[in-house]
C-alpha cells in the first residue's frame, strides 16, 4: 500500500509539473496582445514582421450604425473580413444575417456565430456546396443569375419547397472604385425569363444587385431600385424581397464619400417612391463600411531609394488594394523614440517579393526624413487585406494585435 501511495504522489507531482509547463487549452478563445496605441505596440514588440492590428470597438460602432440606420435587415459580407473576432463582434452588435460566398464561409459562420442566418449570395456555386449548405448547415437563401444555376439549386436540394432565391441583376457601376460589372448579373428579356422560372421554384423570390465596391454616389442605389421596379412590372411576377447589396463606402485620403446618412436616406426614399416600403423584405450587404476602419498593419522600412520605400509587406500580402486598384491609405511613421515628425513628402512603396508587380505608387504622405528601420502604420485595412494575403516568396505574417486607440480616419466620428 505504501508503494502505491508513493507512486501515486509521484504521478500527481509529475502531472502538476506537466500542467505548469504545458497547460491545458483554454475553453475561451485566446486573446490578442493588447496595446493602448500603435506607439506602445512598436515600443514593446519592435516588430520585424508585419503586425495586423484590430480595433473591435470600431467594428461595433459601424455595425450598430447599420442596424440602427438601414431600413431593413443587414447581412454582413463575410468575404470582406472573415476574422473570427470580427465575426463575433458583428454578431454581438446585432447583425444576425451573413452573406456567405463559399462552403468554407458557411462553416466558419456556423462555428463562430451559432444561430446566425446565412445567405449564399454567390451567383455560381458548385453542386456539392449547394448540397452541403442546404442539408448540413440549414442554408435556405441562394442567389443565381442563370437558368442553369436555378436547375443546379433545384436538383441539389431535391426540389425543396422552402428555398429563398434571389435573382442577381446586372447594374451599372460607374461611380464605384471597384466595378463589379461583367462577371455576374442578368438583364433585359433574359432577366424576365429567369424571374418567372425562379418564381415557380422559390418559396420566397427576391431580387439582388450590387452597385460596385466603394460606391461614391448614393444616387446609384436609386437608379438600381428603379430598374428593379421596372423589371418586376415587365415580368408580372410577385417578388417578396429586395437586396440592395453592398457598395457602402469607407473613407480614404483620396476618397471622401458623402455621409452614410445620405445613402440611407436615398435608399429609404427610393423604396418608398417605387412602392417597396410595404410588403417587401429589405436587405443590404455591407462589408467594407463595417470593418475597414478597424484595421491597420504595422510595416517596417527595409530600404529607402529616393522617394521609394521598400517595405516588408506588399500587394502579395495585406496591401493588395494599394497595387493595381491604387488605393491610397492613411499612413503614419514611427520610431522607438516616438512618432516621426517634420515636413511631409510623397512616397511610393515596394513590397518584399521579387516580383516587380509588387508596387504601390501612392502617393503616401510621410515625413521627409523617414529611413530604414522606421515603422509605418498603414490604416483603413480592415477590409480585403489580411484575408487576401499570400505566402508568395515565403513572405507571410500572422502576427496580430488589438489596439485601443481610434482609427486613423473615420466615417463615424471616431478619428
Amino acid at each position: 500500500m505504501k508503494k502505491i501511495a508513493i507512486a501515486k504522489n509521484a504521478r500527481t507531482a509529475r502531472d502538476k509539473f506537466s500542467l505548469i509547463n504545458n497547460p491545458l487549452p483554454s475553453k475561451k478563445p485566446s486573446l490578442l496582445p493588447k496595446f493602448a496605441n500603435v506607439q506602445e505596440l512598436v515600443n514593446c514588440m519592435k516588430p520585424s514582421e508585419p503586425v495586423h492590428c484590430m480595433r473591435p470597438q470600431a467594428i461595433e460602432t459601424a455595425a450598430k450604425y447599420f442596424v440602427r440606420s438601414f431600413p431593413g435587415k443587414v447581412m454582413y459580407a463575410v468575404k470582406t473580413n472573415p476574422d473570427p473576432i470580427a465575426l463575433k463582434t458583428i454578431y454581438n452588435s446585432g447583425i444576425c444575417d451573413f452573406d456567405v460566398a463559399s462552403l468554407a464561409e458557411v462553416a466558419l459562420v456556423a462555428k463562430e456565430c451559432a444561430g446566425a442566418n446565412m445567405h449564399y449570395m454567390h451567383p455560381v456555386k458548385s453542386r456539392e456546396s449547394i448540397m452541403f449548405a442546404y442539408n448540413k448547415y440549414g442554408v435556405r437563401s441562394f442567389s443565381l443569375d442563370s437558368i442553369a444555376e436555378l436547375e443546379k439549386i433545384r436538383q441539389m436540394t431535391n426540389n425543396a419547397k422552402d428555398l429563398n432565391l434571389y435573382v442577381r441583376l446586372a447594374i451599372p457601376n460607374e461611380n464605384a472604385a471597384y466595378s463589379l460589372q461583367g462577371k455576374f448579373g442578368i438583364k433585359g428579356a433574359e432577366a424576365i425569363e429567369l424571374l418567372k422560372a425562379t418564381r415557380k421554384v422559390a418559396s420566397k423570390l427576391g431580387i439582388c444587385f450590387h452597385v460596385g465596391s466603394q460606391c461614391m454616389d448614393p444616387d446609384d442605389y436609386r437608379t438600381a431600385i428603379a430598374k428593379v421596379r421596372w423589371l418586376i412590372d415587365d415580368a408580372e411576377v410577385k417578388v417578396d424581397a429586395i437586396d440592395v447589396g453592398g457598395g457602402f463606402p469607407s473613407i480614404y485620403p483620396d476618397l471622401a464619400p458623402q455621409d452614410l446618412d445620405n445613402y440611407m436616406s436615398v435608399i429609404q426614399n427610393s423604396l418608398e417612391e417605387y412602392d417597396f416600403d410595404k410588403g417587401f423584405e429589405i436587405f443590404c450587404e455591407p462589408g467594407r463600411a463595417i470593418v475597414a476602419e478597424n484595421g491597420s498593419v504595422i510595416v517596417k522600412v527595409e530600404l529607402r531609394k529616393g522617394d521609394a520605400l521598400y517595405l516588408n509587406d506588399g500587394v502579395y500580402g495585406s496591401l493588395f488594394d494599394a497595387g493595381y486598384p491604387a488605393f491610397i491609405y492613411p499612413t503614419k511613421a514611427l520610431r522607438i523614440s516616438g512618432e516621426v515628425s517634420g515636413e511631409l513628402k510623397a512616397f511610393s512603396f515596394f513590397g518584399p517579393t521579387c516580383d516587380s508587380l509588387d508596387t504601390m505608387k501612392g502617393p503616401f504622405m510621410l515625413p521627409a526624413d523617414i529611413e530604414e528601420g522606421d515603422w509605418i502604420e498603414i490604416g483603413g485595412l480592415g477590409a480585403y487585406s489580411k484575408t487576401m494575403q499570400t505566402n508568395f516568396n515565403g513572405f507571410y505574417s500572422d502576427k496580430q494585435a488589438e489596439l485601443c486607440d481610434a482609427p486613423m480616419l473615420s466615417m463615424f466620428g471616431l478619428a
